[in-house]
Order: structure tokens, then sequence, then C-alpha cells
């Protein structure tokens, strides 16, 4: 009878390292920590494209023109108020008058807007660009101002230095002399970097500042007795989007354009129908749907906390749904290195660690591949390409050391169902969460399912 040779210690270890399944098990969690690392850095290179986009679109736009808002027409009129103080002077108290120089502003009780917006698109690379130019009607409505709560006499009101205030927060984007009506009496308008209202530009400047913009001194006389409807057309280049301002103690803005994804954004949402061939916007406030007042003293208020418009920008979702997808990059490498661990204790087939290095490896550089080709062909069409891919090489590398051609289909097979999974989860804004946890759950319950018969401490009967 042959005895079986006895085996040393360093020998008996090596034994239950390459055969112990807790071993096996201590091993692939400890590369799946392994493979975060990179993970992150995936998601750090997304942030940086979707930076680098963004930047294009900046550089761009500083060339044309940048994001618009218009508020305005605001009427200004200059005026003098009279206090008594008292004082002591030589022992006595006397009474001596102070003049003070103050603004008065007043909003329109009618402000009307139309806006026809025509759209092209620039190229810088690989990156898009939206630009546009707008044909703007204006139409407002005032009445004579009364200074009456101030506690002002007419005399002390200069009538003569009265101007009408159109606030435009990039004066680069006025194509042509805009053209500025008081009844039919056209009159000459001046630019002017500030012009004394206080505009918290939505989006555009948060910084509180003077908004810019153009002045059109009205030339009255004397204290009109009745005022005229204003009117202005206005040729406005811009880039991304469009605001306004509900100046008007009744305002309409109406916006039409070719434009096919608007995005309508701002404090206030429209009414709006939107085609393959354009889209209709009609807004309607009233003085109670903002937080300003039709008057004020100088700077004493803002204008700012109802803004509305329409955003021009080329759906560009790839980003988005690249961090998305790349945050279930654990998921999918946990699921298949539990599929592959499953295969290697119920076929008996002995899998080496730099495999399963292998296999994580090309499953990370799928999200490069994925970004990559998302911008040149979009998500949906890069998902399927960088899908398909990853998949063939993992499994073309299976097949060597898995023996059964039955198997290597079945963890072919199991890899579509993985990306299947994840991308619909990413379409599914809405129902991600639920579809997710009903899909974690099932596969919890087939991994419970096909290794009900493995013997953890034992061999398999």
């Amino acid at each position: 009878m042959e005895t079986q040779p006895t085996l040393s210690v360093f020998e008996r270890f090596n034994q239950w390292i390459t055969e112990s399944i807790m071993v096996k098990l201590f091993s692939i969690g400890f590369l799946i920590l392994i493979l975060l690392i990179p993970t992150s850095w995936i998601e750090s290179l997304i942030r940086e494209r979707q930076y680098r986009a963004d930047e294009v679109i900046r550089e761009v736009s500083d060339k044309w023109s940048g994001r618009q808002l218009l508020s305005g027409p605001v009427l200004r009129i200059p005026f003098t108020k009279k206090e008594k103080i008292r004082t002591w002077r030589e022992g006595k108290q006397v009474e001596e008058i102070i003049e003070q120089n103050h603004y008065g502003y007043f909003l329109p009780e009618d402000y009307r807007v139309k806006s026809n917006i025509s759209t092209e698109v620039r190229k810088r690379g690989i990156f898009e660009v939206v630009l546009y130019k707008s044909d703007l009607e204006m139409e407002a409505q005032f009445v004579v101002p009364d200074f009456s709560a101030w506690n002002i006499p007419d005399e002390q009101v200069y009538w003569k230095e009265a101007v009408l205030l159109n606030g435009i927060s990039d004066l680069r984007g006025i194509g042509e002399n805009p053209v500025v009506k008081v009844g039919e009496k056209i009159l000459q308008s001046e630019p002017m970097s500030d012009i004394g209202i206080s505009v918290n530009q939505y989006q555009v400047d948060s910084n509180g500042e003077g908004a810019s913009g153009i002045v059109t001194p009205l030339g009255w006389l004397a204290r009109p007795e009745t005022l005229l409807p204003v009117s202005m057309n206005l040729n406005l280049k811009g880039s991304e989007s469009l605001y306004f301002i509900p100046t008007g103690k009744s305002t309409e803005v109406s916006s039409t354009s070719s434009w096919p994804s608007p995005s309508f954004e701002g404090k206030l949402l429209p009414e709006h129908v939107v085609t393959d061939t354009g889209f209709t916007a009609t807004w309607k406030v009233l003085s109670f749907n903002r937080p300003f007042s039709q008057k004020w003293m100088d700077r004493d208020q803002t204008l700012s906390g109802s803004e509305f418009g329409v955003r021009l920008l080329i759906p560009a979702d790839q980003y988005q749904k690249s961090t998305r997808t790349a945050k279930y990059g654990v998921l999918i490498i946990l699921l298949a290195f539990t599929s592959l661990f499953l295969v290697e204790i119920t076929t008996k087939t002995r899998i080496h660690p730099f495999q399963y290095i292998l296999i994580g490896a090309a499953l990370i550089i799928y999200y490069t591949l994925l970004l990559s080709f998302s911008e040149q062909v979009g998500y949906n069409a890069a998902y399927a390409i960088a899908s398909i891919a990853t998949t063939i090489l993992v499994t073309l590398y299976a097949t060597s050391f898995l023996k059964s051609r039955s198997v290597v289909v079945l963890f072919a097979l199991l890899m579509v169902s993985f990306y299947s999974f994840i991308f619909i989860i990413i379409q599914a804004q809405d129902f991600s969460l639920l579809i997710g946890s009903i899909g974690l759950f099932l596969i919890i319950g087939l991994l419970m399912y096909f290794s009900r018969n493995i013997k953890w401490y034992g061999a398999r009967q």
C-alpha cells in the first residue's frame, strides 16, 4: 500500500489558502475595495469634461453676448424734499429748512412684450453652443406720477428731467439702435452702465448692483395732464437664456421660437405649447404676484424675486447620466464578481485573483468608453456601444478559464442583464428608486436560490 507524502506546514497553509472559501471571499472583497479608487477617478473625469463643456459655452457667449435680463420700463423723476429741523445758534433755538435731492421711480400700469426668438448653433470642437437673436416689441401705459404720498408739491418736482429707464443686462447684445416712442414721437436714447435700478439679476449677476441699460429723456416741459403709451422696438442678441421682470401692474409676455427644446425657468411658469418645430409661451403676471411695489424713492427697492424666462440650451444630459451610471459601478463589479464566485464554487473551477482584477479593470474602463462615446453620439448609443464591447471582452476572456460553453453563455447573459437593468434605472428617473429596489430584491432572491445547495463548510453532496 502506497502512502501519501507528508505535507509540510507551509504546504498545508498554502493549500488552505488556495481552497478556503472564506479566504476567497475576503480576497474578492479586498479587490472590490481596491477597485473603488479608479471608480472615483471616473466620476472626477466626468465632472472635468462637464466643466470643460460649460467653459466653452462661457467663452463663446462672452464673444457674442451673455444671458439677457430685461428690467423695465421704469419712469424716473428727480425731486427736492424740504425738511424743517431745529438747531441751536448763539444760544437760541432756530428752525432751518434743509433741501435734499431724491429720485422717484414709477412702474407702468400695463406692460406687454412680444418676443420672436431666432436661434443658431455654434460649434467649438466637439461642443455646441446655442445663440439667439430676439426681436422685441414692448408697450407700456403709465399714469401721471403722484408725489402726494411723499408730501412733495408739484413745484418741487423736476418734470423736465424725467427719463424712461429700460434695463438690459448685457448691452453688447443690442444689434440696432432701439426705437422708443411716446405716442407717435420717436425719442433718442443713450446707453448707461448703471441706470439707477437695483436688480438682483436672475442667473446673470447676483451682486444686486445697478442694472445697465438705456436711458430715454422724455422732454417734458411741465407736469403732464395725461401720459401717452410708451413703446420700444429692440433687436437683442444673447446666449442660453432670455429673462424678464414683470414691472407692470399687469404684465403679459409672449415668446415664440423654432427651438424645439426650451426650458421655462424662474419664479413663474407660462402657458406654453412645445412641438418638434418650436414653442410658444405666454406669462401673465399681476402686481400681487411679485414682491415689489409700483413706486419707490431712490434705491429703496430691488426689482428681484419674480424673474421668469426661457432657457435655450442644447440637450446635453450625457454628463448627468454618465455620472449617475458611474455611481452604479460598484454594483456592477459586485454582481459580476459574485456571479464568478458562484460559478467557481459550483463548477469547481479555479479563478485566480489576477483574473478577477482584469475583469474588474474592464468593468471600470467601460465608463471611459461611455463618456467618450456619449460626447460624440449621445448617451443612449454610447451606452449600447460600451455595454456590448465590455460584455464581449469579458466573455471572450472568461472562455480562458471557464471550460463549459454553457457557463460562458450564462455569464454573458448575466452581464447583458446587469447593464440592461442599470440602463432602465437611468432612463426611469421618477421610478428609479422603485425599479432599483425591486430589481435588487429579485437579484438577492436569485442568489439565494442558486446558492441553496452549496455546502459552505464541506463538500457538496
